[in-house]
């Protein structure tokens, strides 16, 4: 039943509202039609089984910033690892493709700690590779160091992370590539600061190699240049540390790649004594 535009207008002067998107039914009185508008009734209930669509996954772009996981300082390896592929403490996970955590001997007498992701790594999700990858491994295979399991000789696979004294592990100051492999930001290296000094706890590294400006200035504490750091055993906890120029950067300033092969040859020499002593 519809109600003309004059019948509304009666109904109205008495004080009676209608209620015109619920449909009266076929052959109700008016009495009916005006009880029904006047009490509409409710929306059926709910069905047990209407159930919410399931989440998507979002994209990289769509994260949202959160806060970082607590307990870090107390993590094994795998909840660690866990933590780090997890975390939006910061905007570089929106661009991330994937964490990169660390790679190497977990209890390695060598620790490597650089600076951040670039586009290789954030691809591969190892630090160091690419051309600055494999200008580090040479450096390091010229100490007869690896980054990568070597049986101990005799062992076989009964020793499958290999010796620890002739393996390093490496890590990045920063977990995620920043875009367009800027310099890192100082909230950015602080929301990471708590994996890298994590992992450098379970590593109980001999002697620690900061290489370039980042992973130094993280490690130190100071706004030194390279040039005037490296060249002398620094301390980070009681442990050596020696300071040295990053791949990449060597690869676009070769003239420091003697300079680099000295502070090595520090190391070196450092860890050799510590083992005399």
């Amino acid at each position: 039943m519809r109600w003309t535009e004059r019948q509304v207008a009666m109904l109205a002067e008495m004080g009676i509202r209608l209620w015109p998107d619920v449909p009266a039914p076929q052959g109700a009185s008016a009495v009916e039609v005006l009880e029904r508008r006047e009490n509409p009734p409710e929306a059926p209930p709910a069905r047990s089984d209407d159930r919410a669509p399931p989440a998507v996954e979002p994209r990289a772009s769509e994260r949202a910033i959160g806060a970082r996981a607590t307990g870090v300082e107390s993590m094994d390896w795998t909840a660690l690892r866990d933590a780090v592929a997890a975390c939006t403490a910061c905007k570089l996970c929106k661009g991330r493709r994937q964490t990169v955590f660390g790679i190497g001997h977990p209890r390695a007498q060598w620790m490597i700690v650089g600076e951040a992701p670039g586009e290789q790594e954030d691809i591969q999700g190892e630090p160091f590779v690419g051309k600055s990858g494999q200008l580090l491994d040479n450096m390091l295979r010229a100490l007869g160091l690896s980054r990568h399991a070597t049986p101990s000789q005799g062992q076989g696979a009964a020793a499958p992370l290999g010796d620890p004294a002739r393996q390093v592990y490496i890590a990045n100051t920063l977990k995620c590539r920043p875009p367009g492999n800027r310099n890192p930001e100082p909230d950015e290296l602080a929301q990471c600061e708590p994996f890298l000094i994590r992992q450098i706890a379970l590593v109980q590294p001999k002697l620690i190699l900061a290489m370039g400006r980042f992973a130094v200035q993280s490690l130190l504490r100071s706004s030194e240049p390279i040039g005037r750091l490296r060249g002398r055993v620094h301390r980070y906890q009681g442990v050596p540390l020696i300071v040295t120029y990053h791949p990449a950067y060597l690869l676009r300033n070769l003239e420091d790649k003697a300079r680099a092969w000295d502070d090595l040859c520090l190391a070196a020499d450092t860890l050799a004594a510590l083992e005399r002593a």
